[in-house]
């Protein structure tokens, strides 16, 4: 059943003006595995009549591995790391053929964009980035997101493009992230059977544990997907602290996302926190990898918490790590849990020093002052 702020929301969707299409590699092939041109045909016929309306369009995508595993021989086998990015090294030229052969037929052309982790750790190029989409979305042209499989390895990869979604959603400030998928929505498990077995949640107000607890993700060692329904929640959250709903819907509907921006009850609709962070704060807190540990003391902690202060050197009790100034560390209250993420203005060596200490007494103990807190509250963003 829809509540009315999630009938009102709804019915909201008919005016976004910017949408983030995310499909995945279960809707882009057949049961062969291969790319299914037929498929990717008539949600290009789609997106056509969207951006024909006068919406931007951002299409991020998965594929390259599916498409290129048949060149390199490789289809239905368990594949290694190198494997895989050989795949996707062959497979992301012939993905991207096809959507420009696709889409130039309707008279609109496709960019390939590739990222990985490491372009949203840095700022630099986490707006280089926001920039070219911002250039390519002014000039009608589709930007083509896919995360860059060639070079990607563990510690700077997204994992799958249901992260990759959200972080480009929140990059553009889009109205609204619209996922594709083979399961048409958020369902209640029940102890047995197929997804599609339980109950249809028509709209999720807020993300919590209880939604967590029903998802069960299975996968083989063939499969070709990388996501599953607990990665689309942590995505969607990620979204929604943004202020972006998303629509989690079947992808192999072929009106899905007409029928999808008219309203109707299709699918699960993800609304938005009320409170909304700030694209630099959704950058602190999901794109940067923390390198060091701040423990407060009680005090600190309310005033973080509850008071919306600062992060002063006289509420630190301990560090942990080695981080430098400008590095984004994590803030542990007194009981250990993460309470807040943040950029340091000092090191983990001066903050050794200066812990403990009054703001007005940093200048003797390190011989000078940077600023009078540790970390300014525009630069702390708090773990909820």
């Amino acid at each position: 059943m829809t509540t009315n702020s999630g009938l009102q929301a709804r019915r909201s969707l008919a005016r976004a003006g910017r949408i983030v299409v995310k499909v995945g590699s279960g809707v882009l092939v057949d049961a062969r595995q291969r790319l299914d041109t037929g498929r990717i045909g008539r949600l290009a016929d789609s997106m056509a009549r969207l951006l024909a309306e006068g919406r931007q369009l951002v299409l991020v995508t998965s594929g390259a591995v599916a498409a290129g595993a048949p060149v390199m021989g490789l289809t239905g086998s368990a594949k290694t790391i190198p494997q895989l990015q050989a795949c996707a090294a062959v497979g992301q030229n012939l993905l991207m053929s096809v959507y420009e052969r696709l889409f130039s037929r309707l008279g609109r052309h496709t960019a390939q964009v590739l990222l990985t982790r490491d372009d949203m750790h840095n700022r630099e190029r986490y707006l280089n980035a926001r920039n070219t989409l911002e250039t390519l979305l002014a000039s009608g042209i589709l930007p083509v997101v896919n995360e860059n499989d060639t070079v990607a390895v563990n510690e700077i990869k997204f994992g799958d493009n249901d992260q990759l979604s959200a972080q480009v959603a929140v990059l553009v400030q889009a109205d609204l992230l619209l996922i594709l998928s083979t399961v048409g929505g958020f369902y209640e498990q029940l102890q047995e059977g197929a997804p599609e077995d339980g109950r249809l949640i028509s709209t999720v107000e807020q993300i919590t544990d209880w939604h967590f607890r029903h998802t069960r993700d299975t996968r083989d060692s063939a499969s070709i997907t990388r996501g599953g329904m607990r990665s689309k929640l942590l995505s969607i959250r990620k979204a929604a602290e943004s202020g972006i709903p998303s629509l989690l819907v079947s992808g192999l509907d072929a009106r899905i996302l007409e029928t999808s921006l008219e309203g109707r009850e299709v699918g699960t609709l993800f609304l938005p926190f009320k409170e909304r962070l700030s694209a630099r704060k959704h950058w602190i807190l999901h794109s940067l990898q923390p390198q060091g540990r701040l423990v407060v003391d009680r005090g600190a902690a309310r005033a973080l918490t509850q008071q919306g202060k600062s992060l002063l050197s006289i509420g630190i009790t301990a560090v942990e790590g080695t981080f430098h100034s400008g590095n984004p560390v994590r803030v542990m209250g007194p009981d250990g849990r993460e309470i807040a993420r943040g950029l340091s203005y000092y090191s983990s060596r001066e903050v050794e020093a200066i812990r403990g200490c009054r703001s007005e007494e940093i200048r003797a103990q390190l011989g000078y002052s940077y600023y009078d807190e540790v970390i300014h509250r525009d630069n702390l963003v708090l773990v909820k």
